[in-house]
């Protein structure tokens, strides 16, 4: 079990890997760059996309807003984040169908599909 605080909220998580299943929960937050990815695209903000540090380019996540219950699936196109505590960056597109535009960041759970 992982603990996360992000934003004064303790988030409890189990991160849990098996054959292609992962889950891990954390903080997200988004990014609307109009430059190359690691994948080699271009950044496109209006696309469901993310930034993982270690899922392979064009996984799908299932991402779960945990303070709203929403959730959206997004492609992995990109490297990052590179702020402590956080497990994801999504591109605005993602950020805005869970509602966290105006926070910046928003603790979440992130699941690996296929």
């Amino acid at each position: 079990m992982k603990n996360w605080a992000l934003a004064g909220l303790s988030i409890g998580c189990a991160v849990i890997s098996s054959g292609s299943a992962l889950a891990q929960c954390g903080g997200a937050s988004w990014y609307a760059l109009h430059s190359r990815t690691a994948s080699g695209e271009m950044m496109n903000p209006a696309k469901m996309t993310a930034a993982h540090k270690t899922l392979p380019m064009g996984a799908k996540v299932r991402v779960t807003d945990k303070r709203t219950g929403r959730s959206v699936i997004v492609r992995i196109n990109d490297r990052g984040p590179f702020i402590k505590g956080r497990v994801i960056d999504l591109s605005k597109a993602a950020a805005r169908k869970l509602g966290f535009i105006n926070r910046g960041h928003t603790p979440v759970c992130i699941e690996k599909l296929g």
